[in-house]
């Protein structure tokens, strides 16, 4: 992974979209801060304030300052598989 970017990956158990990317990462042996939205109030505070969407997957990119949120399984998968070699 980068090691100007982290990553935080605010998700839920219930969510099968969810599910699909952590499969991905544990297949990639990608470490990912996990945030869960239903079992952690102020996780989902942060989403909805940051992303403005309540939805997960939801994967949060901070760049120094810059923090990015991207929604859709697949566009998660994508970037980090581009993000990681």
């Amino acid at each position: 992974m980068d090691g100007l970017e982290s990553y935080q990956l605010f998700t839920s158990d219930t969510c099968g979209f969810c599910a699909r990317v952590r499969q991905f990462l544990q297949h990639r042996g990608i470490d990912m801060v996990f945030r869960d939205t239903l079992r952690d109030p102020a996780a989902f505070k942060e989403l909805l304030q940051g992303g403005g969407r309540g939805t997960v997957p939801c994967l949060r990119i901070q760049r120094g300052d810059e923090v990015e949120w991207m929604y859709e399984s697949m566009d998660i998968i994508r970037y980090l598989d581009t993000q990681s070699g």
